[in-house]
């Protein structure tokens, strides 16, 4: 049996969370048990209200009384998990929780302490073209500087043996976590493991957060790590 937290930060999916959390406890079957962590970051569209309902199912909730970011969200429910394993999980539905059993078999069968969901190794159809090449370059610029052969450094399928991730010295508030965590894995010589996973994009009209700035913060971040002294 292992025990995978799920970390899932939430702004303003009210349109989603209730249909995300009911296929993320699905997956809590066999051999698998799920502990679900949901962090509200100061949602005002009713998500709240959802996920307060939630209690009652066993969904742990944490609610920031300001917004502060994906970052800080992830950061606030990681003390809370209790899993062998933890994943992060976005509260819209990009992302199929079916896969968690590709991502979680990965880091048993080939002890990989990091596995991530690659978008790229999968057949999926592709976001914008702008986030898509976006991806690709924040991608591209962690190989050259950290000496990675990642594909896919932006997917949200990060899942993470919980020791390995509790100790990294994480300071993210934004979206800027996921090129932070990977510099951090990066300079500790941590191996990361990728598997191909399904991927779903959905529009700016349908709630798709993320924007340019955030790429150019993404890399910034990997340059501002990439030389730092101390990252232990």
């Amino acid at each position: 049996m292992v025990r995978l937290s799920v970390i899932i930060p939430v702004y303003n999916e009210a349109g989603t969370i209730s249909q995300l959390l009911a296929r993320v406890a699905a997956q809590g079957s066999g051999a698998m048990q799920i502990e679900v962590i949901a962090v509200d970051d100061a949602s005002t569209d009713g998500t709240s209200t959802l996920l307060q309902a939630a209690r009652s199912d066993g969904v742990q909730v944490i609610r920031h009384p300001a917004r502060r970011g994906k970052g800080a969200a992830i950061r606030a429910g990681l003390p809370r998990a209790t899993g062998d394993l933890v994943i992060i999980q976005d509260a819209d539905l990009e992302y199929d929780p079916a896969d968690y059993g590709r991502l979680v078999a990965a880091a048993l069968d080939h002890g990989a302490p990091v596995v991530y969901g690659s978008r790229i190794l999968g057949s999926n159809r592709s976001s914008y073209l702008r986030y898509y090449y976006g991806g690709r370059l924040v991608t591209w610029v962690f190989n050259a500087l950290y000496g990675g052969r990642l594909t896919d450094l932006t997917t949200c399928y990060k899942l993470f043996r919980r020791d390995v991730l509790a100790s990294l010295p994480l300071r993210c508030e934004g979206f800027e976590f996921c090129p932070e965590v990977t510099a951090l894995l990066a300079r500790r010589g941590v191996a990361i493991h990728e598997v191909p996973i399904s991927y779903h994009p959905r529009s700016i009209e349908e709630g798709k957060k993320i924007r340019w700035r955030d790429g150019l913060t993404a890399i910034a971040t990997l340059f501002r790590l990439r030389w730092r002294r101390a990252v232990r």
